[in-house]
Order: structure tokens, then sequence, then C-alpha cells
């Protein structure tokens, strides 16, 4: 565990409103990197506004609640930020976590359950096909994620890095990325830190849009979503 995640945890601080020390360089991002995060996302947001309209309607007459879910996410640099999801759970599903813990079926920090009895009707079609992470398109847009990168991990995950791990905080995280085109859910976390080291170290643009294309049959088929 990172010595200054360990000190705040003793100290009874919350995490959620502090920074998590990264070790190593911060990576920088590209203009054009930003450049096609706002273009994107406004065109996304601007074309699937009747979709996400729908999803919306959709997701409330399922189950009671809001239809949006905000979550406090790590981003660049160990810096918090409240990530935007569709709802796909009933409500008061993360106080349920520590009861499913002893299920679950990744390895490493992350935790994932195929039929978790969290989730909604509707969440289940959404977790499949993604759906759910449409709404991160307004992160994009301020600067919080990009299109492309690691995944956003929650502060519970953070705590229980390892120090090598950290380093996937070095960049800006993405509503998609190298280890969720290659396997999706199938990955070992060791192999996802690695891969999303790997993408922080070689940022182009080609490989951007090579990613960004993958992702397209990834989603359609569900590829080790769940």
């Amino acid at each position: 565990m990172n010595l200054s995640v360990a000190t705040r945890i003793e100290n009874n601080e919350s995490p959620s409103l502090q920074r998590f020390e990264i070790p190593g360089q911060i990576v920088a991002m590209p203009a054009w990197k930003r450049t096609m995060d706002i273009f994107g996302a406004s065109v996304g947001l601007l074309m699937l506004s009747p979709l996400l309209v729908l999803v919306s309607a959709a997701v409330m007459l399922d189950s009671r609640g809001a239809p949006f879910f905000r979550q406090r996410r790590i981003g660049r640099g160990g810096m918090p930020f409240l990530c935007w999801k569709f709802r796909s759970m009933h409500q008061g599903a993360e106080r349920l976590q520590a009861q499913l813990n002893a299920y679950n079926e990744a390895n490493g920090c992350i935790f994932k359950m195929r039929d978790d009895p969290r989730r909604t009707r509707v969440g289940k079609v959404l977790r499949r096909t993604s759906l759910d992470e449409l709404p991160q398109l307004i992160n994009v847009l301020l600067g919080q994620m990009s299109l492309v990168g690691p995944r956003p991990p929650v502060i519970p995950e953070v705590v229980q890095y390892q120090p090598d791990e950290l380093r996937r905080l070095a960049m800006v995280p993405g509503m998609t990325g190298l280890w969720q085109v290659s396997r999706r859910g199938a990955f070992e976390f060791s192999e996802m830190v690695a891969l999303d080291v790997e993408y922080g170290e070689r940022l182009t643009f080609r490989r951007d849009i090579q990613i960004l294309l993958r992702t397209i049959p990834t989603v359609m088929f569900g590829r080790g979503s769940y």
C-alpha cells in the first residue's frame, strides 16, 4: 500500500477528499488528445441525446431512483472526481458491497460478479452493452476523463494498490482503453496495469483511433462485460 494512503487511513482522514500520491512523472495530455476529446464528446452528446433520454426513462421505469449515478473515482495524478454513469443497480447498492466480497470473480483490487443481485433488469442490459457509461461523455467534456485511457478506479480499489500499480493513475482515465478492447473483463489485474502503463508510454493519435474503432465490436458483442 502507498505510504501516503496508509497514513490517511490510520489518521481516519477521508480519502474521498484527499489526493493520492503517484510515483514517477504524470503523463502530459497532448493537445491533439484534448482536441479529439472535446470534439468527440460534444458530437457524441449531441447525436446520442435521443438515446440518452430513452435510457433515462427506461432506468426510472424499471426501478425507483434517479436515472444517473455519480461515483467518486480517482483520476490523473491521484485527484478524485465524480464519474457520471446511468444507474444500473438498485438504490443503496454500495452499502451491500461488503456482503458480496466473498463472491468476487475478479482478482486484485477489482470487484466483478456476473450475477450481481444488486443489478436491475435494465441495468443488466446497460452493463452488457456498456450503455451505462455513455454519461461519462460529460466527464470527458469537463477534462476529467478522456475518450481513451485507463479505467478510472474507485477509492476502495486504490487504497489496496501496490506502489507500482499506482502508476496507472499517472494519466487521464478513459471511457475505453487498451485492456478493454483486448479482452474486456477476462484480464488479470496485473495485466491490466501493465497495459495501462504501456499505453501511457506510447500515446499517439493513430493508436487512440485504433482503440476507438476496436471498441465498437467489443461493445456490440459484450465480450467479458458484466
